[in-house]
């Protein structure tokens, strides 16, 4: 029959919102009747249903077809008509008359009855008030059409309870048990279907795969992954299996739920096969190659689905610009973000929220701040995150004034409260800019909200208190890290370490007993360098032990912090020790590299005291090359960055530049390459000669 046709194809019944592919939709049963009958046959046989092969669709695309030619054949007594067809005007009562002739007016009947069906009370006696309408003459066809447009599972169950008594004759009962399954997937009803598959089999109906795809379908719509695997591995035990639109969302479905490996073998048979893919399998892949760090990947099975002809949507590219977010690549983010606009996709919640994830961790203060403002140009609400996302950039980049406007916003929003990573922000921001008072009230609004500082606002603090050079406020709030039962970390070490660079001479020794407490191995190194302990030949293995023992992402803010220590207190020997230390241990790399044309000097990655240390090495090698005869290259650069600190007017450019004005060297800023001083063979042979001495002053 038609109808087992319809229930029993995979596509068939999963055309819906939730199919599990994009594969042609067959043709939809109407849900209205037609509004005009303009032509119409006489024949009364030729509007019946045959009682050998009753279709739906037949029915319905019998009824649609206008004008339809009769035959002689359609005439009881064989005789051929004078004309073809005739016209009957569609408000006449006779119009009227042959459209209930149709199955269409018995259709529309029937989703009547599905509709009352789903508004009753879920029981029997009800339920059979409403069926009685349909009278005694009941089809296998009829009970399909309830049950495939009904959507309350409660009444659903005492219909196909109904139905199954008084069809004594069924083609196959398992197409009753389909449609009624689909009923549990429009509400989301997992525990509710799976009950109704276990009915099925006690009853002795065989699943098939119509079943199996419904319940996979489910699974998927309820959000539970895991749950459609399983029931795509039982398939195999009913002997049934699965087509190529059930393989497809099965991508999907092991991507979700953790099976990576076996999400990318259905890949890879999918290419193979040219199984049709839709976009949420797509966007899951994209996902998986994401999370997985594999962002290229991403790239890839975006491409191959545009091969392919599949149309990304929203989901997909916001799914894109999500992973260029964790991929640190704002710049491909904003190349996605274009070809979305071009291709006439309007940006949403989710796509804004991709944005502002990718140029906040990547740093690209303005565009952030830009899709900051169309976002409340447009009225729509940021979560905590997002504000606290916007805050930490701020934070990163030096953005102290636009931090507080986003602060005040994120207040007067109504829509979330602020939380400790929110004032742990705007307390980074205000210490790197030395505003006490302000870092303060925003610690006295932490405290009043109810949130303890963790490890990170205390240590804002200390480097706050330090840059105002107030070192008994350094003190108490070290001594307060231990009051609330916190465990220095490196990070809180270094940060102390950075305070000594600021603290006056006569003062370092408070600091130093906060050192020596925290960190034991790095407090005797620090003693060592200013002189409060004998034993210059343990110094630098001292150091070295300490390199060799703390993590390596505070390994060169260490040796940068320590060389500039020595610099504040005129210990150039010292200096020199740790810059060489530093290279041999390779916190340092390419601080000097030299080519037939140009040897060059790169200073980016070091602090003001380790790059002036440097430049003095370089000088004497320099000095000793001329001594010993070889010969300098045409060119000599010295590669300083063209950026400032974030929270200093003063840029390394502008101190190194000042310094060799000191030095009367010949280095000028090349005007072709920003961050760069360059000196002919000729002017620095000549400079080097003039300036030959045993010592050398470093301001």
């Amino acid at each position: 029959m038609a109808y087992h046709h319809l229930c029993s194809s995979p596509s068939s019944l999963l055309c819906d919102r939730h199919s599990l592919s994009v594969s042609p939709k067959p043709k939809s049963l109407r849900t209205n009747p037609p509004t005009s009958l303009n032509l119409v046959s006489l024949s009364k046989t030729s509007i019946k249903a045959s009682s050998s092969h009753v279709s739906l669709e037949d029915l319905m695309s019998q009824e649609t077809q206008i004008p339809r030619k009769l035959t002689n054949s359609q005439y009881p007594d064989g005789k051929t008509a004078s004309k073809s067809y005739v016209w009957v005007n569609p408000r006449s009562p006779r119009a009227s008359r042959l459209r209930q002739l149709t199955y269409d007016s018995r259709y529309s009947s029937l989703l009547k009855v599905a509709e009352s069906l789903d508004s009753c009370n879920p029981n029997e006696k009800d339920v059979l008030a409403v069926l009685s309408s349909l009278g005694d003459d009941v089809s296998e066809q009829d009970a399909v059409v309830v049950l495939n447009n009904m959507s309350n599972p409660n009444t659903a169950l005492l219909v196909l309870d109904h139905f199954r008594k008084i069809l004594t004759k069924t083609s196959r009962e398992v197409i009753l048990y389909n449609v009624t399954l689909k009923v549990f997937r429009k509400s989301k009803d997992l525990d509710g279907a799976e009950k109704l598959f276990d009915e099925m089999l006690q009853r002795g109906v065989k699943p098939d795969n119509v079943t199996f795809s419904t319940l996979i379908s489910c699974s998927r719509v309820c959000g539970l992954p895991s749950k459609a695997v399983e029931w795509f591995e039982k398939m195999p035990t009913y002997e049934c299996d699965p087509d190529d639109v059930t393989y497809s969302a099965m991508i999907d479905a092991y991507g979700r739920a953790g099976n990576v490996d076996m999400a990318f073998t259905l890949y890879d048979r999918a290419r193979t096969e040219k199984w049709r893919i839709d976009p949420v399998t797509f966007s899951t892949l994209i996902k998986i190659y994401g999370v997985s760090g594999n962002y290229d990947g991403c790239l890839n099975v975006y491409e191959e689905m545009k091969v392919l002809g599949v149309k990304p949507n929203v989901v997909i590219y916001n799914t894109l610009l999500d992973a260029m977010g964790r991929a640190k690549r704002p710049w491909q983010a904003k190349s996605i973000y274009k070809e979305m606009l071009s291709n006439g996709f309007s940006p949403n919640w989710a796509t804004y929220a991709a944005l502002l994830r990718a140029y906040g961790r990547a740093r690209y203060g303005e565009d952030a701040l830009n899709v900051y403002k169309e976002m409340k140009d447009k009225g729509l609400e940021l979560t905590v995150v997002l504000y606290n996302t916007l805050l930490a950039m701020c934070a990163d980049v030096g953005f102290a004034d636009e931090a507080a406007e986003i602060f005040e916003d994120m207040k007067n929003s109504g829509a979330c409260e602020p939380d400790s990573w929110t004032f742990s922000s705007l307390i980074t921001i205000y210490s790197c800019s030395g505003k006490v008072s302000e870092a303060e009230g925003i610690l006295n609004m932490m405290l009043e909200a109810g949130f303890e500082p963790n490890i990170f606002v205390l240590t804002s603090l200390i480097q706050c208190y330090g840059k105002a050079q107030r070192t008994d406020d350094v003190v108490r709030m070290f001594n307060r890290v231990y009051e609330l039962g916190i465990t220095p970390d490196d990070r809180f070490c270094g940060c102390l370490l950075n305070v000594m660079t600021h603290t006056p001479r006569e003062e370092l020794g408070k600091v130093m007993d906060c050192i020596e407490k925290a960190k034991p191995e790095l407090g005797r190194v620090v003693k060592l360098l200013i002189g409060e302990q004998n034993g210059e030949g343990n110094f630098k293995n001292e150091a070295s032990e300490l390199f060799n023992h703390i993590s390596s992402d505070v390994k060169k803010p260490y040796c940068n912090c320590l060389i500039d220590l020595c610099v504040n207190l005129d210990l150039l020997e010292r200096a020199c020790d740790l810059l060489e230390l530093g290279l041999s241990l390779e916190i340092y790399a390419g601080i000097q590299s030299r080519s037939p044309t140009q040897w060059s000097l790169n200073l980016k990655s070091l602090s003001l005291g380790a790059a002036l240390t440097a430049l003095h090495v370089w000088i004497n090698d320099l000095t000793k090359v001329q001594e010993s005869g070889e010969q300098l290259p045409p060119l000599l650069g010295i590669n300083t960055g063209h950026g400032k600190h974030k929270y200093s007017e003063k840029g390394l450019a502008t101190v190194i530049e000042s310094h060799l004005k000191e030095l009367d060297a010949p280095f000028h800023e090349a005007s072709d390459k920003a961050g760069w001083f360059l000196t002919t063979k000729v002017a620095a042979e000549s400079w080097l000669e003039s300036r030959r001495s045993p010592d050398l002053v470093v301001a």
